[in-house]
This record gives C-alpha cells, structure tokens and sequence, in this order.
C-alpha cells in the first residue's frame, strides 16, 4: 500500500500555523477587506461600505473589529463632524 504523503510529523507541523490562521480570516468578508484595505492602502469605513460586494453596515463593523482584535487592521477614528476612520494596515499610514 502507498504510503500517505500526509502522515509524516513534518508535514503535519507545518499545517498547524494554516490551521490557526484559517479561523481568523475566515469570516465571509475578511479576505476581501483586507485585500481592498491592502490595495488602497488606506480604506474609510464608507468606501469599504460602497462596494458592490454587498455587505451590511453591522456585518463591515464586525468584521473590521475582529480583523482589529486579530492584529490585522489598525483602525483610526478621527473625531470629527462628520465622524471619520480609517483602516489602514498596520505601519501603513499614507495613501498610494
């Protein structure tokens, strides 16, 4: 019988990291968000919202937490009439 490619300890342990990893990011929304927020920089909360992609206002401010929470986003929020954020990368502050 064939030996299973999969069953090596080695193997194994490198799956571990993408097995905690997938949880993280693994909300309907959050590789979109953050691929907008990585191509663009730095993505206002109504920007994100403007995208045809659908989602909701309380579904965006979940996800944006989270990806927070998780060390992903960084989130700015500017006290201002009206309110402003921003959601940039961490260490990326300029837009392209």
């Amino acid at each position: 019988m064939a030996e299973n490619k999969f069953s090596n300890e080695e193997t194994i342990a490198r799956c571990i990291p993408m097995g905690r990893l997938q949880p993280v990011i693994g909300g309907k929304w959050k590789i979109l968000i953050l691929w907008y927020v990585s191509f663009y920089k730095v993505q206002r909360f109504g920007e994100l919202m403007r995208r045809p992609d659908g989602i909701t206002q309380s579904t965006l401010t979940k996800q944006l937490r989270e990806l927070e929470n998780d060390g992903f986003l960084h989130r700015e929020i500017y006290r201002e009439i009206p309110p402003k954020v921003e959601c940039p990368l961490p260490g990326l502050s300029e837009p392209v």
